[in-house]
């Protein structure tokens, strides 16, 4: 299994025409689950138990994971990754897994995983209880304030050479160290490090 990873991830990585073949391919698929959305509720946004979905833009991620040279980083995670899209985005680029509590959002990033078989790795489960030291770079779209123990779980957890993503500028930490802000689309990317001593 290691070994297909590792051939997969080079495929991709080396390959920009099927990077962006697939890319295509994974938009179609959430264009779709979005029309659909749209005639049931009206909206691409809804109350979870742990607070309010609403996706990142895909266009405006594939653009930063470019940028930000995605490939580049060993482990990329996205807390509280809703239905999965730009978890299986970033699986283009890297090791990439996302956590999410709400079994619906999670049941169809899966479903979406496994039909363009793809290797992102999806985990139902809280982020809060999630070991966050093991990656190098982790992006969330927050729906909350930091202050409600994310931000605390970050300095004790975060290494000093992770970078932190932050998709959209409505709730922002308070005591990580603030750095770039990326504009590649319909919304800011902001990076945020860990300074603190572990």
């Amino acid at each position: 299994m290691k070994d297909k990873f590792n051939q997969t991830r080079k495929f991709f990585k080396f390959s920009g025409v099927d990077k962006a073949k697939t890319f295509s391919t994974i938009k179609q698929e959430y264009k779709d689950y979005d029309k659909s959305l749209l005639e049931n509720f009206r909206l691409i946004v809804r109350d979870t138990e742990k607070g309010i979905w609403g996706p990142a833009d895909l266009d405006t991620c594939f653009k930063f994971f470019k940028k930000i040279k995605l490939q580049n980083f060993k482990n990329f995670l996205d807390l509280g990754s809703g239905d999965g899209r730009i978890v299986l985005l970033a699986s283009l680029f890297t090791n990439a897994t996302g956590i999410e509590f709400d079994s619906d959002l999670h049941d169809i990033g899966i479903k979406i995983n496994q039909k363009l078989h793809l290797n992102a790795n999806l985990i139902k489960g809280d982020f809060l209880k999630h070991n966050l030291s093991n990656y190098d770079i982790i992006f969330i779209n927050p729906d909350n304030g930091f202050h409600k123990g994310l931000e605390d779980k970050l300095i004790k957890e975060m290494n000093k050479k992770t970078h932190l993503y932050i998709y959209n500028n409505i709730f922002l930490p308070r005591f990580l160290e603030k750095g770039k802000t990326y504009h590649t689309g319909s919304a800011p990317i902001i990076v945020y490090r860990n300074s603190k001593e572990h």
